[in-house]
């Protein structure tokens, strides 16, 4: 194995050698058999025919106003920019002012709360203040109505109880002179009262 290793290295350097000889040979025949340079029209080289071309195009592009064209592409472009800056500066300042108004509105809004705010607790305060009044006026009342009904209830109570007291003491008083006076008796009181007048 190691033979067939040392044999293809030497194969290698003695293929390498007669390479370069053979490029060796052939730029020394190169050297010897010289190639033309080939020519437009036998006259003018590759060089000059490429920049002429060139020459020809540029003054063809002047000729029919590319520049212009070009300079007028890029100014219509420029003036679509400025203008475009233009409405974008308008569309920020109106952005400014609607913000500027809503921040307004919305301090507005707060004020206005807090004013509807204040005025539904007056109003509250007031509304409790008068109930308060209310039922103190109406406990008064039902207060002297109570007052008044007892009253009368007592009033009548007394007056049912005199008439029954009075109709017990007649009916007593009935009996007792029934019981203890006679007709005689009754004669005798009565010329007494009549001769005390």
């Amino acid at each position: 194995m190691a033979e067939n290793t040392e044999l293809s290295t030497t194969d290698t350097v003695v293929a390498e050698g007669t390479s370069h000889e053979a490029a060796e040979m052939a730029g020394t025949q190169a050297g010897i058999e010289h190639h033309a340079e080939p020519l437009l029209l036998g006259v003018a080289p590759p060089v000059a025919v490429v920049s002429a071309s060139m020459l020809v195009l540029l003054a063809i592009m002047v000729w029919k106003g590319l520049p212009k064209m070009i300079s007028g592409g890029l100014d219509s472009k420029i003036a679509e920019i400025k203008a475009q800056l233009e409405e974008a500066k308008i569309l920020r300042t109106e952005a400014e002012a609607l913000r500027k108004e809503y921040a307004d509105k919305i301090a507005g809004a707060e004020k206005d709360a807090a004013a509807l705010i204040e005025h539904a607790r007056h109003e509250a305060e007031t509304i409790v203040a008068k109930a308060q009044a209310d039922t103190t006026d109406v406990i008064a009342r039902r207060e002297k109505m109570a007052q008044d009904k007892i009253g009368a209830v007592e009033r009548a109570a007394v007056t049912e109880l005199r008439q029954q007291a009075a109709a017990a003491a007649a009916a007593a008083a009935s009996g007792l002179i029934r019981a203890n006076h006679s007709a005689g008796a009754d004669k005798a009181l009565v010329d007494q009262a009549i001769a005390g007048i």
